[in-house]
């Protein structure tokens, strides 16, 4: 090694590299390393960096607020359906159904109402039960109401056609009727919901009217020994009454109360049938009490055609537009094993006592009084 030659330590690692020298001894400038003009990093205020922020938060819950909403929506959609699948098929387990007619396959139904025997009050009866289960079942697109019945109460049958028409305005679906072998008085009555009116060959209809039951037994009274002594508020408070005759003035009220109901019977009759909308004489002449053949109410447009119960059903299958694509049903009452042992021991042919006693009380009945009735529809 030349003594001039300086002694330079081995490089180590991360050390600065030696610099070198001329041969004249002089230090060699650091080689030359060009500089580069940065700017400076640019400064964001704080109320820019809040700014931007709260946007892409609001961004982010929008999206979030569409996509709930959207799946929201659609949740309830589905609960909706399923519910009202579930409302249908859960609804009153006093009522069954049984297949009529169609295809037993289809989901769309044409569901018969039956309005059968004499039309009494009842809330939770068997014809209420059958408008309730229609109301309910979404899958019900129409309604052949079958009535055969010679009539009933006042107060009976203008309830069933109040619980009729409510259905019919709330599930928007066309009712057909179609009468049996009579559909008299109470029975023409209730029929006033349908859309069209079709009769059987021999069905016996019309009889509207008003009676009012009323019975005098004094002379039995008297001949067995009993004296009826009511204390009352009033002179007319015993109007009506069996145990003595009828006076004048009472006759007289009692028929104010029948021409106040017929006025109502002849309303709803104009209402329902659009022949005597505004033809109130053509009713009157024909609102006597008589009853008429089928062939007699079609000639006067007291019903709209002749034909049976597959007749209606069909007609309304047509009016729901549902093609053939439907199952006709019946709704039938579900008996306890008692009822139904009280019932094979029960004829129809006897009055129960419940029919018995409603027969017996002065009411006013739209009824044809020619006919018996041999059971009771509630």
């Amino acid at each position: 090694m030349s003594e001039n030659t300086p002694n330079v330590p081995p490089s180590q690692p991360n050390s600065v590299p030696p610099r070198s020298f001329s041969s004249a001894g002089h230090r060699a400038p650091p080689p030359y390393q060009p500089t580069y003009y940065q700017p400076p990093p640019a400064q964001s205020s704080g109320c820019s960096r809040f700014f931007v922020h709260a946007l892409v938060a609001l961004a982010i819950l929008g999206m979030l607020g569409v996509g709930v909403l959207l799946g929201g929506a659609l949740l309830y959609a589905v609960a909706t359906k399923a519910f009202d699948e579930i409302a249908s098929e859960q609804q009153d387990k006093t009522v069954s159904e049984k297949f009529v007619a169609g295809d037993r396959s289809a989901d769309d139904k044409i569901a018969i109402i039956t309005v059968e025997g004499m039309i009494l009050t009842n809330e939770d009866g068997f014809i209420a039960k059958q408008i309730r289960k229609v109301t309910s079942d979404v899958k019900v697109k129409a309604v052949v109401l079958r009535v055969e019945s010679p009539g009933g109460t006042m107060s009976g049958s203008d309830y069933y056609l109040h619980l009729l028409k409510k259905m019919k305005s709330k599930r928007r679906i066309p009712v057909i009727v179609s009468m049996g072998s009579i559909a008299a008085s109470g029975g023409y009555y209730v029929s006033m919901v349908g859309d069209e009116i079709y009769a059987e060959p021999s069905t016996l209809t019309g009889s509207i009217g008003v009676i009012a039951s009323l019975f005098n037994a004094t002379e039995l009274l008297d001949k067995i020994g009993i004296e009826a002594t009511p204390v009352t508020s009033g002179p007319h408070k015993t109007m009506g009454s069996f145990t003595k005759p009828m006076s004048d003035e009472e006759r007289a009220l009692w028929q104010n109360l029948i021409d106040d109901n017929f006025g109502r019977f002849k309303e709803i009759i104009r209402e329902g049938r659009e022949a005597f909308a505004n033809d109130p004489e053509k009713l009157n002449e024909l609102a006597t009490g008589r009853i008429f053949t089928a062939n007699d109410a079609l000639a006067n447009e007291l019903i709209d055609k002749i034909g049976f119960l597959d007749d209606a059903i069909e007609r309304a299958g047509k009016l729901a537009d549902l093609g053939t694509s439907y199952k006709a049903i019946r709704y039938k009452p579900k008996l306890s094993v008692m009822e139904a042992m009280l019932e094979s021991r029960a004829p129809n042919t006897v009055l129960s006592g419940k029919t018995f006693s409603e027969i017996s009380t002065p009411k006013i009945y739209l009824l044809c009084p020619q006919v018996i009735p041999i059971h009771e529809t509630e």
